[in-house]
């Protein structure tokens, strides 16, 4: 009980200001910045779970880092790059989504510990891997909420933009609200490719490491198994549409499409294989 409390009180946090920013600009279709009480109250959940992570992870006797653990770790590299994201670009429309993920996601570690790690664990080469693909899941996780505010967004403009279609008077800017405050849409699609280009670089930076610690500890490049197969997968559907997009000019719904399809695949890598392994089958992680 001693440990679950403080999870608990973290997602609680993040819970009352996802809820709050959801009624105060989505609810009420307001378009305000975050005020300063708000973005300091932000930091307070955030530096209570990285407390907790950091207790949890690296302070323990033993390494342990199931899904639960990889989940909130996402979630909280989310949350703090999007708070300092949020300091020069309107998102106000991102908030309740991340902070909403955040709360779901922080008391997983209480709820599914995960088991112990064997002894490459505490390797400098497995704890690099292991900071790499965390990046490079966080940065995803922002791009998939990216793409989802940016589809969001094209669908009311779309909508208000089919023939036949006239706005009823008095309805207003179909961007009403919290999506009214956000960037163009070419800006937000620009920042997307952005963060994908970075997280593309960290993916491959944590396949490379991946196979290289994986020849020294079993003597071949990479093990053919669940979590290497999407993650494979994953870094064949985002390298696509990077060349889509640099070859082909590939944007809108199908730059969205594919990024969601990549990050979808690259969780089944991961957690998905961890939840199976952790969960269902009772055996402990390997790399």
């Amino acid at each position: 009980m001693d440990v679950i409390l403080p999870y608990a009180l973290c997602g609680i946090l993040y819970a009352a200001l996802a809820l709050h920013l959801w009624n105060t600009r989505w609810r009420r279709l307001q378009d305000r910045a975050l005020s300063a009480w708000e973005r300091s109250a932000i930091l307070l959940p955030l530096a209570l779970h990285s407390a907790l992570l950091a207790n949890s992870i690296l302070l323990g006797p033993e390494l342990r880092f199931g899904f639960g653990h990889a989940l909130s770790v996402m979630l909280w590299l989310a949350v703090a790059l999007y708070w300092v994201e949020s300091i020069f670009l309107r998102l106000e429309g991102m908030q309740p989504l991340v902070l909403g993920f955040a709360a779901v996601c922080a008391p997983l570690p209480a709820l599914f510990p995960g088991l112990a790690g064997q002894s490459y664990t505490h390797s400098l080469e497995f704890r690099l891997h292991l900071v790499l693909a965390m990046l490079a899941y966080s940065l995803f996780t922002l791009a998939a909420l990216h793409a989802f505010l940016m589809a969001l967004v094209e669908r009311r403009l779309h909508h208000v933009a089919r023939p036949g279609f006239s706005r009823p008077t008095g309805s207003g800017d179909p961007l009403a609200g919290p999506l009214a405050g956000l960037p163009p849409l070419l800006t937000l699609e620009a920042l997307l490719f952005r963060i994908l280009w970075l997280g593309f670089i960290l993916l491959t930076l944590t396949l490379v490491t991946g196979a290289a610690f994986s020849e020294t500890l079993f003597g071949r490049a990479l093990q053919f198994n669940h979590k290497t197969l999407f993650a494979v997968v994953s870094w064949i559907i985002f390298s696509s549409l990077l060349a889509g997009r640099h070859f082909r000019g590939w944007r809108g719904r199908i730059a969205l499409r594919w990024t969601l399809t990549g990050f979808a695949t690259l969780l089944l890598a991961y957690v998905g294989s961890r939840f199976v392994l952790e969960v269902i089958l009772h055996r402990p992680p390997s790399l």
